[in-house]
């Protein structure tokens, strides 16, 4: 919702006209705007002061820092995603944050295997034309990307439609029930022919199934030696198999293999999910897979921890978790940046820590900051973390997720309207401090995982979700630079977080 962008076009009528369309906005979409106040010359001179450490030239350094050739793009496991943790590690070292790892330093450790993907492979499809054996050979990022898991080697065979790719036998469904897919390559669709939103109930059983894990799984107990899975984003997490071939596909491809055989792909999709009856098919067309890889089963990853202690000798025992992941997708095989995702997360969290590490102004109850592995592989970082936390789950008062929060000048919060006992103290910070509007949303987890806040919601811990709209991003891809991001959100949002944070660790209120 571009409050702004509609302000300029209506002109000298768009402070009467925005709020009558802020108000018929807001009621179909049960959104919230924050406003802030209007400051005096001496209360922006204490912000200023207060918040000395959070400038736009150095947090936008910290972007380019993160996603710049020396991380290689952060995947975890690696010895650039190491590097970078340590990185990390050394800024809060140097501004005085508690080491709160599992070593007695900022790094808390967990077992990640990982894949690399080196140039060189391709995905083709065969076929005869004109009496002649011809190839169509598929372009690297705008039609395929090679499976970030994938195993190492060249497989030629035919696609096999086979759906969702699930064998469930007590929903009495099985996509592999009809075709035999031995040696072969499957094309599979993400998710689960139910959804969460569509279907909420009956999606708790559909869930397990709906993981790429899963999928391959499956496949390789079914016997193909390859799939295509139709979703064309670098996709870290996804299990390896030794001489699985994979690779993540678009358009391009699913409408080459739908060509010519008299079936539409959408009716065939709009026919599983409505009658949950598989559709699965011989394409009786061969694609070449071509991937090389070397992966590395005894990875270990890692998430930065660091604290603030409390200062009241009661609250201390409570926390607020300020997080970001720390992690991306690595190469594969170019370089995939991930600036916006999610360096820029991790260099407000920065700014925030700093400030709130040099501020004369203690939090009353701790605040422990991390900076997250392994999102892009399936949780672990956070996952391990909530396995053994720190502080019990009673004493979390909430965790606060940064997001993809570099493009663009509209702050969402999701979460926010679901959370009002914790909301009502940052949003009571922005308005006090004039700090930049934000969006109050109500959030609902989605059919997978998408935040580390997803894993904090799941053991029913209150987590707010920050994000940033308004301009273009390229998440997974390697457009996702430094150059494509909005500094001065950086800066805006790192504020909001240090004065929200401040104010919900120093009220009264019990949690």
């Amino acid at each position: 919702m571009k409050i702004m962008s509609i302000k300029r076009h209506l002109g000298k009528y768009g402070n009467t006209l925005t709020a009558v369309l802020l108000v018929m906005v807001l009621s179909a979409c049960a959104v919230g705007v924050q406003k802030g106040a209007k400051l005096t010359d001496e209360e922006k001179s204490r912000i200023a002061q207060e918040t000395g450490p959070i400038t736009v030239e150095k947090l936008f350094g910290y972007t380019k820092k993160l996603s710049s050739k020396e991380y290689a793009g952060r995947l975890t496991g690696t010895p650039e995603y190491r590097a970078c943790a340590q990185w990390m590690a050394s800024l809060l070292e140097d501004w005085g944050v508690k080491s709160f790892g599992d070593t007695g330093g900022y790094l808390q450790s967990f077992p990640n295997p990982y894949t690399i993907v080196f140039v060189g492979g391709e995905l083709s499809y065969l076929y005869r034309s004109g009496g002649r054996q011809r190839k169509k050979q598929y372009v690297y990022e705008k039609e395929y990307y090679p499976g970030s898991q994938s195993g190492d080697g060249r497989l030629a065979a035919e696609v096999v439609y086979v759906g969702y790719g699930i064998t469930a036998p007590e929903m009495n469904y099985d996509d592999y029930a009809d075709v035999n897919v031995s040696g072969k390559i499957v094309l599979v669709e993400p998710g689960a022919p139910v959804s969460a939103e569509g279907n909420p109930a009956l999606f708790k059983d559909w869930k397990p199934y709906a993981f790429n894990q899963y999928k391959v799984k499956m496949a390789v107990a079914h016997g193909a030696r390859g799939m295509l899975i139709n979703n064309l984003t670098v996709n870290a997490d996804i299990d390896y198999v030794q001489n699985f071939m994979v690779a993540q596909v678009g358009d391009a491809v699913v409408n080459d293999l739908f060509a010519g055989i008299g079936k539409n792909h959408q009716e065939i999709l709009d026919a599983i999910k409505n009658t949950l009856t598989p559709q699965s098919f011989r394409t009786r067309k061969t694609f070449l897979i071509e991937n090389y890889t070397e992966h590395h089963k005894n990875g270990t990853g890692y998430s930065v921890l660091g604290l603030i202690e409390g200062s009241d000798p009661i609250l201390k025992d409570e926390v607020i978790i300020v997080g970001a992941n720390l992690d991306h997708v690595g190469f594969c095989y170019e370089i995939i940046p991930g600036a916006n995702d999610n360096a820029s997360g991790v260099a407000v969290l920065l700014g925030a820590a700093e400030t709130m590490a040099q501020s004369l102004i203690k939090p009353r109850r701790s605040v422990l900051f991390i900076g997250f592995g392994s999102k892009e592989q399936a949780f672990r970082g956070s996952e391990t973390y909530l396995k053994n936390p720190l502080f019990p789950r009673d004493k979390t008062v909430a965790f606060i997720d940064l997001s993809m929060v570099g493009c663009g000048d509209i702050i969402q919060v999701k979460g926010a309207l679901d959370h009002p006992d914790i909301w009502k103290y940052i949003s009571r910070a922005i308005t006090k401090n004039g700090l930049h509007p934000v969006e109050e949303q109500s959030y609902t987890n989605p059919d997978l995982p998408e935040y580390d806040a997803d894993i904090f919601l799941d053991k029913k811990i209150p987590s707010l979700i920050f994000t940033v709209t308004g301009a273009p991003t390229y998440p997974h891809t390697t457009r996702d630079t430094a150059s494509t991001l909005t500094p001065d959100i950086l800066a805006d949002l790192a504020r909001i977080l240090y004065y929200g944070v401040l104010e919900l660790a120093n009220t009264d209120q019990k949690f």
